[in-house]
């Protein structure tokens, strides 16, 4: 499986990315909040990814952050709720807009997602309150953009099979005994260890 692709973005449209690796460009579906952080065509980029195949298609949609690619994947679990809806909603609200609206049961920021009935709302609140509940990553972190990566690497331990206590504990344990700020994937892989 393809899990993330780092390169060149040498294309840079609304129905579709480009990324060049090494010669091979892969073509990528993002939903608007990754479209948005992009750089210029040729510019570097790195994107997390999921591979979605279907019988008559294989499709790789990218993420600027491991917390939209956890929260499609949560989505896409949901019966009647396939990969361009998936896209949407993440177009419409952030990871912790959404976890919010899903926990208070608001049907109306929900439902503002274009594509998302009253039905399809209440699937999202019966299926994913329970999972989202207690899942606050908004305290963990620093500054900056440490906060963002802390909450990240804090969602992919959980979708990892790690307790969201056990995953912000360990997050917070490598962030006290590191002496420099860690990308995400850094964290993830010392939470690991940590949390075991």
């Amino acid at each position: 499986m393809i899990s993330e692709l780092r390169g060149k973005l040498a294309r840079k449209a609304a129905a579709g990315v480009v990324v060049d690796v090494g010669g091979v460009g892969f073509r990528l579906l993002v939903p608007v909040s990754t479209f948005r952080r992009l750089p210029d065509e040729g510019g570097e980029v790195h994107l997390f990814t999921h591979l979605h195949v279907r019988d008559d298609a294989l499709e790789l949609f990218g993420f600027a952050t491991e917390a939209e690619r956890v929260l499609f994947l949560d989505l896409i679990s949901i019966s009647g709720i396939g990969p361009k809806l998936g896209l949407a909603v993440l177009s419409g609200l952030a990871p912790d807009v959404f976890h919010k609206a899903v926990i208070e049961e608001n049907l109306g920021l929900l439902t503002s997602i274009s594509g998302i009935g009253k039905k399809t709302a209440q699937r999202m609140i019966v299926e994913l309150k329970e999972k989202l509940s207690g899942l606050d990553v908004s305290s963990i972190g620093g500054g900056d953009g440490g906060t963002e990566d802390a909450g990240d690497a804090v969602l992919a331990l959980v979708s990892l099979g790690m307790s969201n206590a056990t995953a912000r504990e360990a997050v917070l344990r490598v962030q006290r005994e590191s002496d420099c700020e860690l990308r995400v994937e850094e964290l993830i892989m010392r939470a690991l260890r940590k949390g075991r």
